[in-house]
């Protein structure tokens, strides 16, 4: 395909991803000056049941005082250029210390070719094609409660250490999520995440920003659209994956959550599709 068609076929498809947002924000935005803020929030937490999986953009909340989240899913990468790649189990065992603070340790595989589309693998990556195993291990902290035009929000910091592969280079994450909820129920989120990479002895910065407008549809059902990137500096080969996505989830019960993603690459450097299906369990 010509390269100046190719081109202008991604600014299409960037715009076309902004414009949907923007569309699908218009009506929540029109009540920004009603932002709900329920009273209780531990309250809200005990209610309320969210993966950091249901989106790439992760959840602004805790686990819980004691309780326990644990979160698994498969990726599917339909790369450009290359192998096809494999991501699982994505497995994320969240422990609630305390209703703002919560430990974190996970495990995961990679088989394939490179592509990133889980959050909670954002740092841990190489991006080179590769078969190889990583554990996550960190915290996540409720940093602030919506009131107003403040919103709720969340820090997460991860180590992640190789198990098999081809490097026993320990990577790590730290990122921020904000969240406006409106008194309609739709809820934007939004996150910026810094990582350290490795691709043989080739040491980089990874930033991953995304947005997602989340929109509930009765008591168990809920929607979203999102668009999330992952570039890299200091890296050999410059990177710049970009993707728009749909996705939702349905609650089977009030502590079992399925979610399913689907996304495409919005500029000719990403893949060319991924899919991610995942479950959710609270205890």
């Amino acid at each position: 395909m010509n390269p100046v068609h190719t081109r202008a076929m991604a600014t299409r498809r960037t715009l076309a991803a902004i414009c949907l947002l923007a569309w699908m924000a218009f009506p929540a935005v029109a009540q920004m000056e009603v932002l709900q803020l329920r009273p209780d929030a531990a309250d809200r937490r005990e209610q309320e049941f969210e993966t950091d999986r249901d989106t790439f953009t992760f959840a602004p909340t805790a686990a819980g005082a004691g309780r326990t989240i644990t979160e698994a899913s498969y990726s599917f990468i339909d790369n450009a250029a290359g192998p096809e790649a494999h991501s699982f189990p994505e497995l994320l065992v969240r422990r609630g210390i305390g209703d703002r603070f919560e430990l974190r340790v996970g495990f995961n595989y990679e088989a394939g070719g490179p592509g990133l589309a889980s959050g909670t693998q954002v740092g841990g990556e190489d991006l080179e094609s590769e078969y190889e195993s990583r554990m996550l291990y960190g915290f996540k902290l409720e940093t602030s409660e919506q009131s107003g035009w403040v919103p709720m929000s969340a820090l997460v910091v991860q180590g992640f250490t190789p198990l098999y592969g081809p490097t026993t280079q320990s990577t790590m994450m730290v990122g921020e999520a904000w969240a406006w909820r409106f008194t309609n129920g739709w809820e934007w989120r939004t996150a910026v995440r810094w990582g350290t990479g490795w691709a043989e002895e080739d040491f980089f910065n990874q930033w991953a920003p995304s947005t997602a407008l989340k929109i509930p549809i009765g008591t168990r059902l809920e929607v979203h659209a999102e668009y999330f990137g992952i570039m890299a500096n200091g890296k050999e080969k410059p990177l710049n994956v970009q993707y728009g996505s749909w996705g939702g989830h349905v609650l089977v019960t009030e502590d079992l959550e399925l979610g399913l993603r689907l996304g495409w690459g919005l500029n000719d450097t990403s893949p060319n599709f991924f899919a991610n299906t995942g479950i959710g369990y609270r205890y």
